[in-house]
């Protein structure tokens, strides 16, 4: 396995990345899966690149759970792989950004217990790519209370930002403070010793995570300004973007319209058209933050074919390998729910 010791290897790195994304699934892949039943769907990713985890699950899992666990074990595969690939600088860039699972995971926990979710359930949904220990996400996933979980994560990345945002969770009843909190721990521990003085793929990291954060304190406020709860959005702000100070994102969570001009004026404004029309029209926060995610996917690519020889494509490719697992999942689920065609692919994410 590769290590931070030693030089990075992009050009290798990058080469297996590119085989990687070939494999993806495009948007005739979805429209199949579509029309399909989850056996149906578990039938078809054993003739894709999912066959060894399909074949390996086959025998003690069927439908949506034989997916599921097909999914998630091929993501952490995945992603294992980057890290044994990568070495030096590169390595450590990967695996400070694979924390994002740890970030998910935690969220999982919270929502599972918020939602009075059996343990197995939260199980089912975690996705071992982080540096958490299986075994520990397994005793977060037992936690019977959301207290429990912010006494067990004390120590982590996220137990000071978890125990602040503890009594705002108390006083409105909502989970918005406590996984605004868990997004604040991932970015600004992902920024923290990262600077625009180094050399240009770190100045490409940095622009990358730039975006992300921005895009995440866009969601966030809209998130809190529609919960009604009485939060101040600047006490979640995540430090490190370039698009907002903390008061001015305050302000501007009440304002949609004045949210929405400002985003157009950015830097990203022609990225996010498509998400910030979404917005406008349906009024949609659903559709809002799919777009949301459809215009990072974009811009990371747009990245990725500028500066090919960055951390930016390994960057772009757990992106884009996370939402095909959420797209697949997402029309498992839907057609073991009974959804249609059309309310399924409203939940997908497809550039």
């Amino acid at each position: 396995m590769s290590t931070a010791d030693g030089t990075s290897n992009y050009e290798y790195v990058n080469a297996r990345v590119r085989a990687r994304r070939a494999a993806l699934f495009d948007d005739e892949d979805y429209r199949k899966l579509l029309r399909m039943g989850p056996g149906e769907i578990a039938r078809y990713m054993e003739e894709t690149e999912y066959e060894s985890e399909i074949n390996a699950l086959g025998a003690r899992y069927d439908g949506v759970d034989l997916v599921e666990y097909a999914l998630n074990r091929n993501l952490a595969k995945h992603f294992d792989d980057m890290l044994d690939w990568s070495g030096g600088k590169l390595y450590t860039l990967i695996a400070r950004y694979l924390r994002k699972f740890d970030a998910w995971n935690v969220k999982t926990v919270l929502r599972g217990i918020y939602a009075d979710a059996d343990s197995q359930s939260v199980r089912d949904d975690l996705i071992h790519a982080g540096e958490f220990e299986r075994s520990f996400l397994d005793r977060l996933a037992d936690a019977g209370a959301i207290e429990d979980v912010v006494e067990m994560l004390h120590g982590t990345i996220f137990g000071d930002h978890l125990e602040a945002a503890h009594g705002d969770y108390e006083s409105t009843g909502l989970l918005i403070p406590l996984e605004n909190a868990v997004d604040r721990a991932y970015y600004e521990g992902l920024m923290e010793g990262v600077t625009q003085t180094e050399n240009r793929a770190t100045q490409l990291y940095v622009e990358f995570l730039q975006a992300e954060i921005d895009f995440r304190n866009i969601r966030n406020a809209l998130r809190i300004s529609r919960s009604g709860a009485d939060i101040d959005p600047s006490e979640y702000f995540i430090s490190g973007g370039r698009l907002f100070k903390a008061a001015e994102l305050s302000q501007l969570a009440g304002n949609t319209d004045e949210l929405i001009s400002q985003v157009r004026e950015s830097t990203y404004g022609n990225d996010l058209d498509e998400a910030l029309d979404e917005l406008e029209r349906a009024d949609s926060l659903i559709g809002f933050e799919h777009a949301l995610d459809a215009a990072l996917l974009e811009y990371s690519e747009h990245l990725s074919y500028v500066f090919p020889l960055s951390v930016c494509p390994v960057l772009a490719y757990i992106l884009a390998k996370q939402k095909e697992v959420d797209n697949i999942r997402a029309i498992a689920r839907g057609r073991e729910a009974g959804l249609s065609e059309d309310e399924i692919e409203d939940e997908l994410v497809m550039l």
